[in-house]
C-alpha cells in the first residue's frame, strides 16, 4: 500500500519462539492460546496464506488485520479485511494496523507486523518529492546565466 510507513517487523520475535518450543523451553499451551474472539476473526476477516502452521502442520495460517486510531471511534480496535485498509488508507489520517497470524486449527497467534497507514503518508511523500526535485534542481526555477548552487563554480 502506497501509504504504508513506521513498518516494524515481528519475525525474528516469532523465530525465537518457535526455537523455544521446539527446545522444550516453552510448552505449546502457552503459545497456542488464541481467543475465541481472534479464531472468529480469522475465520470471518481473515486474509488466508499457504504457509502451514509451524506448530501443528495441519492447517494453513490466517493473517488477521486488526487497526487502531483515534478517527474511527467506536470500530477501533475491530479486524478487518485487507481490501478494506485501502479504503481506510486513503479516508482517514492515520491508522495504526497490527497483523496477527492465527491457525484455527491449533490456535497458534503471533503478532508479526505492526505499521501505520493513512492520507498523513501521501503528505509526507509529497514534501519528501519536492525536497529531492528542488536539491537535485529538477524542480526549481532557474534564471538564465547564474548557478543555481551559491559559490558553485567561483573560485
Amino acid at each position: 500500500m502506497r501509504t504504508q510507513r513506521q513498518i516494524v517487523d515481528y519475525s525474528l520475535q516469532r523465530r525465537a519462539v518457535l526455537r523455544d518450543v521446539r527446545n522444550g523451553r516453552i510448552g505449546t499451551l502457552e503459545v497456542c492460546d488464541a481467543s475465541p474472539y481472534l479464531r472468529n476473526a480469522a475465520t470471518f476477516h481473515g486474509e488466508p496464506t499457504d504457509e502451514r502452521c509451524p506448530i501443528c502442520r495441519r492447517d494453513n495460517l490466517t493473517l488477521v488485520h486488526y487497526v487502531y486510531g483515534d478517527e474511527l471511534k467506536q470500530s477501533a480496535g475491530q479486524a478487518r479485511k485487507l481490501s478494506e485498509l485501502t479504503v481506510l488508507a486513503m479516508t482517514l489520517r492515520e491508522v495504526q494496523v497490527f497483523v496477527v497470524e492465527v491457525c484455527r486449527s491449533c490456535s497458534w497467534n503471533h503478532l508479526i507486523e505492526r505499521f501505520v497507514l493513512g492520507r498523513d503518508g501521501l503528505a509526507a511523500e509529497d514534501s519528501l518529492r519536492n525536497e529531492v526535485m528542488v536539491s537535485s534542481g529538477g524542480g526549481g526555477s532557474h534564471r538564465s546565466g547564474q548557478s543555481s548552487h551559491s559559490g558553485e563554480g567561483r573560485r
